[in-house]
């Protein structure tokens, strides 16, 4: 492991555009590991605040809990354990990573459109990329049957108040284009009808949702057309339409697409034992459903970054405490 670059170092570099082309993982260089004592004096927030741009790969501090943290950090480890579960990850999958510290910088000051649309274009860049094709050349998975499309949603109506239901218990409510589809009509209905005031959207079965479905990984052939057919029938953009009248409820497994899409309401409730992971760094991806829009927003740039790159389970006292649920119940 790299030893760390002072603070004051990292802004002199980061003044000059040569200085920053020099942290790039073109130029082998993954991460940029940054001592920063000392940042909080006069000097060092006026230094900051006069930085030109920011290094192509993710800056990581070593800090405590409770440290405030200078706007060019990326990523922060709390203890020399985390620091090296950080650093592998980066180093097994730096462009993806690379990409996803740089969205997440982007989608912190853009729109919910602009945000989404740029996540759509670095998820299908990166489905072209070596790593995922790795990954894919590594897990052959076989595809279930297929299924009923009107069965993969159920709707249930009572009085001003609609309950959609993910339908998919026997493959853990893995997010398909299929049930993607199905949850967009049932969104477009809620959407539609000015008699709904309340929307609850569960899972049927142990989990609410194990994320994308595994099996359709890999069939996008041309990174163009999926990155349209990403931004066809969003449900991201329904739900942030629909966020103030839509409560999620979620069990088990929350993990990818199971929890980038709950985290546009305004209210998500956990039941006790649930957990939450971002996974897709390690398959050579980024969070794709949404995720570096709604969970970026909810408990913002350092934290989502975290989630992706550790790959480890959010425990419902630890995402209730971050802000990504709003209630244990």
């Amino acid at each position: 492991m790299e030893s760390p670059v002072t603070y004051t170092e990292l802004l002199a570099r980061l003044a000059s555009v040569q200085g920053v082309d020099e942290f790039s993982v073109v130029f082998d260089s993954p991460y940029l590991l940054v001592d920063i004592e000392g940042w909080q004096s006069r000097e060092g927030k006026a230094q900051s605040s006069e930085r030109l741009s920011q290094p192509n790969c993710p800056v990581i501090a070593l800090a405590d809990a409770d440290s405030a943290l200078p706007p060019e950090i990326d990523l922060v480890a709390h203890t020399e354990m985390e620091l090296t579960l950080l650093t592998e990850s980066i180093q097994h999958h730096s462009v993806a990573v690379a990409m996803l510290v740089s969205l997440l910088r982007h989608n912190e000051h853009a729109s919910l459109e602009d945000g989404l649309f740029a996540e759509s274009l670095s998820y299908s860049c990166l489905q072209n990329g070596e790593s995922f094709l790795n990954w894919l050349a590594q897990n052959q998975l076989r595809k279930v049957a297929e299924e009923d499309f009107s069965s993969l949603v159920i709707m249930d109506r009572h009085q001003d108040k609609l309950t959609i239901t993910l339908n998919r218990p026997y493959k853990r409510n893995a997010y398909s284009a299929d049930l993607r589809d199905a949850l967009y009509e049932a969104l477009t209905l809620a959407a539609l009808d000015e008699s709904i005031t309340k929307v609850i959207v569960q899972g049927a079965g142990e989990n609410f949702s194990a994320g994308g479905d595994l099996t359709e990984f890999g069939e996008a052939r041309d990174g163009a057309f999926a990155h349209v057919a990403r931004m066809t029938r969003n449900s991201a953009l329904l739900l942030n339409q629909l966020k103030a009248k839509t409560e999620f409820h979620l069990h088990g497994a929350c993990i990818g697409a199971g929890i980038e899409l709950p985290s546009f309401s305004d209210c998500v409730i956990a039941a006790p034992g649930t957990f939450f992971q971002l996974p897709e760094i390690a398959m050579g991806l980024i969070p794709g459903a949404g995720g570096t829009v709604s969970i970026l927003n909810r408990i913002g740039r350092i934290r989502t970054a975290y989630m992706a790159v550790s790959n480890e389970r959010i425990d419902t006292e630890t995402a209730l405490k971050w802000g990504l649920i709003d209630e244990i119940s």
